[in-house]
């Protein structure tokens, strides 16, 4: 791509969706490690939530880029040897390459200043306790906090001991790399273990860069998977320091790896990097997490997409708007219907509680679009039907849609 001064809008839409890997082509059969790191390259990074109405937030960002797909795919790459991944704070709870272990080692270092409160009163106040469950994980890991709280001798009640001083303390160790996640049980515990244990040799021994270069190789990472951004954005995508992320992006124009470009409607400097691509048009259709990369920043998100995107799940039930786990639905370059959605496992139904359409668009051709597309997902999570939705104002559309889907099936 020859660099330009300015990007359209719709340019900037392509080139943002382009890094994120939504213009990749397709496996043509069932999806292998190497559309596994694929997709990692271009994102950089996966979120992690707990919440599991619908899949598993980590699972989702593959999916979106590389349709079904069997999990156990990702499963293998974080919790297998070979590791290719690591869970640690980089967005916010993460998936993380190994090879980014190194740039994150100062955070680690900042645990006893940095991490949350109750992580850090417990380093304070409780080192005996916290050296203790270290103690614990050396000697008998991978366990889980409720391994560990259920074994531990009665005499330690002295430290205030419950399961939350536990769970505190691992979450502590966790923080400043001290111990890893080995893996995960069925009920999505974490199960902690020794770096040592957990992590590849030549990632444990690789050189601990200074701040100044770890931030410059993280903001790098961020630039390519964005795209085209601004600076808080490329600061946001692993929660950098102000003063250092600003650092790094200077060095990283000097250097020539981003490019400024003006942006219709950005007030701030957007920055291109130079490796981006502008593809000429986009043809995904795919649902998107709430906690997928491309829209982790609202702001970013409406400025590119016109789409004014906020989950709702911590939101009281009476004041939500459009529901309580709501997708985009991304068709070509923009999102045209969010749909708030839930998994019956056990009817085996995908439930729609709503679905909305955005200004401008076409309900009915953005209905059969999202039917077929709420029908591949439904598959995907080894469910047979798709409820017709409950509410908004796609449900109507929506539902003639779904109906004729299940009618060729």
């Amino acid at each position: 791509m020859t660099a330009p001064d300015s990007l359209s809008l719709a340019q900037a839409r392509r080139v943002a969706l382009a890094a994120q890997g939504f213009t990749d082509p397709p496996p043509a059969g069932v999806p292998t490690r190497r559309h596994l790191r694929r997709v990692l390259d271009r994102v950089g990074l996966i979120q992690m939530d707990s919440v599991n109405v619908l899949q598993r937030a980590h699972y989702l960002p593959l999916y979106s880029r590389l349709g079904p797909y069997p999990t156990a795919l990702l499963d293998t790459a974080a919790y297998r040897r070979p590791r290719e991944l690591f869970e640690y704070w980089g967005h916010e709870a993460s998936l993380v390459p190994v090879e980014l272990h190194a740039a994150l080692r100062w955070r680690m270092a900042r645990a006893r200043d940095e991490a949350w409160g109750g992580m850090r009163r417990i380093a304070t106040e409780q080192p005996g306790l916290v050296a203790w469950v270290r103690d614990e994980v050396a000697a008998r890991g991978p366990l889980t906090a409720a391994e560990i709280e259920h074994d531990a001798p009665r005499e330690t009640g002295n430290w205030g001991w419950n399961w939350s001083a536990v769970k505190r303390a691992l979450e502590f160790l966790f923080w400043a790399g001290e111990v890893c996640a080995a893996d995960r049980t069925a009920a999505f515990a974490r199960r902690y273990d020794l770096p040592e244990r957990v992590l590849p040799a030549a990632v444990r021994d690789a050189p601990t860069p200074t701040d100044a270069e770890a931030y410059r190789t993280l903001v790098g990472v961020a630039a390519r998977a964005l795209g085209v951004a601004a600076e808080p954005e490329l600061r946001d995508y692993f929660r950098l320091p102000l003063a250092g992320a600003r650092q790094a992006v200077a060095d990283l124009v000097e250097a020539g790896d981003l490019l400024p470009v003006t942006v219709p409607g950005w007030r701030q400097q957007a920055w291109l990097h130079a490796g981006a691509r502008l593809p000429r048009r986009v043809s995904r259709a795919t649902l998107v997490s709430p906690f997928d990369p491309l829209v982790w920043e609202r702001g970013r998100t409406e400025r590119l997409f016109g789409f004014s995107y906020r989950i709702e799940i911590y939101v009281p039930a009476p004041q939500r708007v459009h529901g309580y786990y709501v997708l985009p639905f991304l068709q070509g370059d923009r999102f045209t219907a969010r749909v708030d959605l839930k998994a019956d496992r056990r009817a085996g139904v995908l439930l729609v509680p709503a679905a909305w359409v955005e200004p401008g668009v076409d309900p009915g051709e953005t209905a059969v679009a999202l039917a077929a597309e709420l029908y591949r997902m439904a598959g995907w999570l080894g469910l047979d039907a798709v409820a017709p939705p409950a509410a908004g104002d796609l449900a109507e559309p929506l539902a003639a849609a779904l109906a004729g889907v299940a009618g060729v099936r």
